[in-house]
C-alpha cells in the first residue's frame, strides 16, 4: 500500500494532470475556465472567495518556497521566535482558507440557483479540499514545527519523485494524518483537469497590462428597459 500511495499515485496524478489539462485545453478550450456562477449569487461568493483565495495562495507559495529552498527554511527556523512566526502564520492562512471554503460549500448546498449548476465533480473536489485543509490544521496543531520536518523529510521525498528515483522511507514513517495530507494532495492534483480549478493554469496575466476597455452605451437604458414600450422596442446597438 505504501508503494501504491507514495509511488504509484503520485506518478498517476502527475500524468493525468498533464495529459488531461492539455487535452481539455486543445479540445474543450471554452470550458477551460472557472465556470463562474457569480451572476446567480454574488454576496456569499464574495465573502467566501476572498479568504479562500488568500489562504490557498499563501499556503501554495509557502509549500513551494519550502520545496525550493529547504536549507534556507531550516536556517530561518533556527531562531525560535521566527519559527513560531512562520508556524502561526501558516496556521492562520489554513484557517482562513477553511473559512472561505466552508462558505463556498454552504453556498452550493443551500442556494437553489447555484445548486442547479453544481456538478458531482464539484462535490468530490470539495470533499478532497476539506480533507486536505483539515489534516493540515491537525498537523499544525498536534505535530508542531511542521515547516522543519517538511523541509527535512518531505522535500527529499518529493524531489526523489521528480528525478524518477522515489525514496519513500521518510514518508512511510510519518503519522497517519500526514500521510492522508500527502495522499489527498496528489488526488487533488489528478482531479484538476476535470474540475473548474483548471482555470488557474491559464491565469489571464495580460489583464494586468492590457489597455482599459471602455464601454459606451448609445441608448437610454431607462427607456429601453421600460416594459410599457412592448415589442416595438428596437434592439440597441452598443459600442
Amino acid at each position: 500500500m505504501n508503494n501504491f500511495f507514495f509511488i504509484g499515485l503520485p506518478y498517476a496524478a502527475i500524468l493525468i494532470m498533464l495529459v488531461g489539462t492539455i487535452h481539455r485545453y486543445t479540445k474543450h478550450s471554452f470550458k477551460y475556465s472557472s465556470l463562474s456562477s457569480q451572476f446567480l449569487e454574488g454576496k456569499t461568493l464574495h465573502r467566501g472567495s476572498r479568504p479562500f483565495h488568500w489562504g490557498i495562495i499563501a499556503l501554495f507559495f509557502g509549500h513551494l518556497i519550502g520545496f525550493l529552498f529547504p536549507s534556507a527554511v531550516l536556517a530561518w527556523n533556527g531562531e525560535p521566535i521566527r519559527l513560531i512566526i512562520i508556524e502561526v502564520s501558516a496556521l492562520a492562512f489554513a484557517i482562513t482558507f477553511l473559512y472561505g471554503l466552508m462558505l463556498l460549500v454552504m453556498r452550493r448546498a443551500t442556494n437553489e440557483r447555484v445548486k442547479v449548476v453544481t456538478s458531482k465533480m464539484d462535490i468530490y473536489v470539495y470533499v478532497v479540499l476539506i480533507a486536505q485543509v483539515f489534516t493540515g490544521i491537525w498537523i499544525a496543531y498536534f505535530y508542531r514545527w511542521g515547516t522543519n520536518w517538511y523541509a527535512s523529510s518531505m522535500v527529499p521525498y518529493l524531489r526523489s519523485i521528480f528525478v524518477l528515483n522515489p525514496e519513500i522511507a521518510t514518508v512511510t514513517a510519518l503519522p497517519l494524518m500526514v500521510k492522508i495530507h500527502i495522499i489527498t494532495a496528489f488526488v487533488f492534483l489528478g482531479m484538476i483537469p476535470f474540475t473548474r480549478y483548471v482555470h488557474f493554469l491559464v491565469y489571464p496575466f495580460r489583464f494586468a497590462y492590457r489597455p482599459v476597455q471602455i464601454v459606451i452605451w448609445n441608448w437610454d437604458r431607462k427607456v429601453i428597459r421600460n416594459s410599457s414600450t412592448g415589442t416595438k422596442t428596437v434592439k440597441p446597438s452598443n459600442n
